[in-house]
């Protein structure tokens, strides 16, 4: 999936997000493990590098995270396994970094800004990618780059 939106972010321009096929596959998975046929949805961090205004996405782990069903501002986010899944990603490329998160959609939630921010400590400005999993004709994703959001 190859996103060219313009997002400003910080004063830096955001103008090219590019999600590698392993990632997309890995994040269906994680859904199918998970929460197949239940109404949650899966979250995890997504991998890769950023430079001149382009992030390339090459890879991404999940994470474990639960919200309320009755309240959206409960959840929880697993930082500790975040952190030492991370540590091992590093000792394996050295290279790519957290450039953002993932979320199974289809669409945004009301707890998606505070989730982003969470990510936030960890690297500035990061993307959001929401992968609609749901079987359909066609794939459809939404990237939130600090507050724009872009549809493909």
């Amino acid at each position: 999936m190859d996103v060219v939106k313009a997002a400003q972010l910080s004063g830096r321009t955001l103008e090219r997000v590019v999600v590698h096929p392993l990632v997309l596959l890995s994040i269906v998975d994680h859904y199918n493990r998970v929460a197949r046929d239940t109404r949650k949805r899966v979250v995890g961090v997504l991998l890769g590098t950023s430079s001149r205004g382009s992030v390339d996405v090459t890879n991404s782990y999940a994470v474990p995270f639960e919200e309320d069903d009755k309240d959206p501002r409960i959840w929880f986010l697993d930082h500790n396994y975040h952190e030492s899944m991370f540590s091992m990603f590093k000792r394996i490329n050295a290279k790519e970094h957290v450039v953002g998160w993932y979320s199974t959609g289809p669409k945004l939630r009301e707890n998606d800004l505070d989730v982003h921010a969470l990510f936030n400590s960890y690297v500035p400005n990061p993307v959001l990618v929401i992968i609609d999993v749901q079987p359909k004709d066609r794939v459809r994703s939404m990237l939130l780059a600090g507050t724009a959001l872009a549809q493909n």
